[in-house]
């Protein structure tokens, strides 16, 4: 199982990468606008050291973009170390899959759809996922409908072509919970074959400890596994936010990995 997600991780940036090999790592070069990062190659079995890291350093200063590293902790326990050493942020996440027969259905008191590539639905859905990142956690907070309305009028028109092209192309596909108040809750799923990882679950500050995030999820959920998906993974912020997913059926196997 551990596996099979780390080889769907290193899969899943080549909708908007190229792939380099740098020492032991791959080194994804971002084709669209957002940067992306460099992985272990799955299965090597090498340990990391710190100047393997600084390697990556090097080109990633020679293409001038910005260095940052993921992994699954337990298929390369020799990175985090090797990162910290060479001077950067290390952070780990718990990692939870989930399989068609676990899966537990949740709904909330709320419309919750798959949404269309429509610019303006695309354009609110970043928006709750802006405001729902840039206040973590759980707790209740006050950005709500009059910020998400003026944080997508704000959204750049680049950014919203690229998330309308990659929801068209089916490698993006989202979901939003609706209420009186319109879009109060999103995420999306990114299906490689018949896996696909769970990102980007948010909900708007205000609208929280209402159920919308699982909600969500659990609507992601039941459309990757009506479209041959068998297997469903995401890494979570936090034990707490690790808790909501287990509503779905998500359990942990390990822990995600990231240092920038």
């Amino acid at each position: 199982m551990i596996t099979r997600v780390d080889t769907y991780l290193h899969s899943v940036p080549l909708s908007g990468a190229v792939a380099e090999q740098v020492g032991p790592f791959t080194l994804f070069r971002s084709t669209t606008i957002w940067p992306y990062y460099a992985r272990p190659v799955p299965g090597s079995g090498v340990t990391i050291k710190p100047d393997d890291v600084d390697l990556v350093r090097e080109r990633c200063a020679e293409l001038e973009i910005p260095l940052s590293f993921e992994w699954v902790v337990d298929t390369c326990p020799s990175l985090g170390p090797a990162a910290a050493a060479a001077g950067l942020t290390v952070v780990e996440h718990p990692l939870l899959v989930l399989e068609r027969d676990d899966f537990q259905p949740v709904v909330a008191d709320a419309r919750v759809e798959i949404l269309s590539a429509d610019e303006d639905v695309v354009r609110q859905c970043r928006a709750v996922a802006n405001l729902a990142f840039s206040d973590p956690g759980t707790a209740v907070g006050t950005a709500g409908p009059a910020e998400r309305d003026a944080a997508a009028a704000e959204t750049r028109d680049e950014l919203v072509a690229t998330l309308r092209d990659r929801a068209l192309r089916g490698v993006s596909v989202n979901a939003g919970a609706f209420t009186e108040d319109g879009m109060v809750a999103s995420g999306t799923h990114q299906p490689v074959d018949a896996t696909t990882e769970v990102v980007g679950v948010g909900t708007l500050p205000s609208a929280r400890r209402r159920g919308l995030g699982a909600a969500v999820t659990s609507k992601l959920v039941e459309h990757a596994f009506a479209n041959g998906v068998d297997l469903v993974l995401l890494s979570a912020e936090s034990d707490a936010v690790a808790a909501v997913y287990e509503r779905v059926g998500f359990h942990r196997i390990g822990s995600a990995g990231a240092a920038e």
